[in-house]
């Protein structure tokens, strides 16, 4: 499969979920060596799962299919620019290269704000406008360092 026609999938699912009522319009394919080893669309509304963009469905179903976490040497096609949240799980997963149709600005059609999002994980917890608090740090700490020991043993 080109690039042209894995494109072309990962928009063509997500209108086929957007038009069934399975999901909003964002659709994603995933490729390792020209052959589809993830596909996933944004299933939030009816999954009632706000991560349940395209992009990490698409990711979760890949490295359930190769039985991973690393899909290095993959390319990922989304019929949208990726939130920050799915840009995360792309990098977590080693995929080396994006695709994407729409731009982020683009979802400004029906009221999205991309930038919000960017514009608050950018900065330290202690300025981000959600509360926030550390509570119980050396007992984190030392389950950190249990499971590094087990790693390591």
């Amino acid at each position: 499969m080109n690039s042209d026609e894995a494109m072309r999938r990962a928009i063509d699912l997500a209108r086929d979920k957007m038009l069934s009522g399975e999901g909003r319009p964002f659709g994603c394919v995933i490729l390792k060596e020209g052959e589809i080893i993830g596909e996933g669309w944004n299933s939030m509304d009816r999954d009632h799962d706000p991560t349940a963009h395209g992009e990490v469905v698409a990711i979760r179903d890949a490295c359930r299919r190769l039985e991973t976490l690393d899909l290095s040497g993959a390319e990922l096609y989304t019929s949208c620019e990726p939130c920050p949240m799915c840009v995360s799980v792309i990098y977590l997963t080693g995929i080396a290269k994006l695709y994407y149709a729409a731009a982020a600005e683009d979802t400004r059609l029906f009221g999205g704000d991309p930038g919000r999002l960017r514009r608050e994980i950018g900065k330290p917890l202690a300025e981000r406008s959600m509360a926030n608090q550390q509570l119980l740090a050396e007992e984190g700490r030392t389950l950190l360092s249990e499971w590094a020991d087990s790693m390591n043993g």
